[in-house]
């Protein structure tokens, strides 16, 4: 007895230490809506190598930004905009040499499959007909998604025209729901989206990189993460090629200098 009493003691030590380890393993990451699918992935396949918990937020990165500021308790932040967690480091509220530029945002005009225009003969005309009623985009006042499509607007020479007609998701994951929905005919989305399974039927036409600012995304590990090795070692997951290849999948292209400033 006194043998089985031991070990049914130890087991239930090595249960509770398991059970330890695995809270201590569960990171919460604030994410850029446009790795909605991405981000689900790339968490998925953390998880089942390590056996850590990945609970994962969308949202815009401008508010994301001004939560994390204000306390909101994230490990790691996955901006779409690689000035978001420069701004973090710089005053102290991520940890120094954690910042790593994961990925180049892509971004397309979108159409249901159902529109009658032919999208990629029009191209940037295709936002000026008349069937064309609401066009949405994310919100350029924290979204980057929307701040580029906003510049590739003025850059086609065409924003004026169509600024009445613009609608503003909360994030680029809304804006695409819009047009998605029927609410808007159309939209500038991420290509990340417009290759999802929800999307990838519809109509899109890629807008040339070089008519807006590029989208260049950065990640972080934040000063207030309760588990900053398991942080580090998602971050690292991201960086790996098998990361690589999750992100590339939905149109992600990786910055040509890493560690840019």
């Amino acid at each position: 007895m006194r043998i089985a009493t031991r070990v049914l003691i130890a087991v239930l030590m090595l249960l509770c230490v398991a059970r330890e380890t695995q809270a201590q393993g569960e990171i919460r990451v604030a994410a850029a809506a446009d790795l909605n699918f991405a981000m689900g992935e790339l968490a998925q396949s953390f998880e089942k190598q390590t056996g850590t918990k990945v609970d994962v937020t969308y949202g815009s990165s401008g508010n994301f930004f001004s939560q994390i500021q204000n306390g909101a308790p994230f490990d790691l932040f996955f901006s779409a905009d690689i000035e978001y967690p420069k701004k973090l480091e710089a005053s102290g509220v991520a940890e120094p040499g954690t910042l790593h530029p994961y990925a180049v945002g892509r971004i397309v005009i979108w159409m249901p499959q159902e529109s009658k225009l032919d999208l990629s003969k029009l191209g940037w005309n295709a936002l000026l007909d008349a069937s064309v009623q609401k066009i949405a985009i994310a919100n350029p006042e924290h979204a980057p998604y929307g701040r580029a499509a906003v510049a590739a607007l003025q850059k086609a020479g065409i924003y004026e025209q169509l600024k009445a007609k613009l609608v503003y998701g909360e994030n680029i994951s809304q804006a695409a729901q819009f047009v998605q929905s029927g609410n808007a005919q159309a939209g500038i989305v991420a290509m990340s989206l417009a290759v999802s399974p929800g999307m990838k039927d519809g109509k899109s036409w890629e807008i040339p990189a070089d008519m807006h600012p590029a989208i260049e995304q950065g990640a972080i590990v934040l000063k207030a993460a309760k588990n900053k090795a398991v942080a580090q070692a998602f971050l690292d997951f991201v960086k790996s090629p098998e990361g690589v290849a999750a992100l590339a999948k939905y149109g992600f292209t990786m910055p040509e200098r890493t560690g840019k400033k």
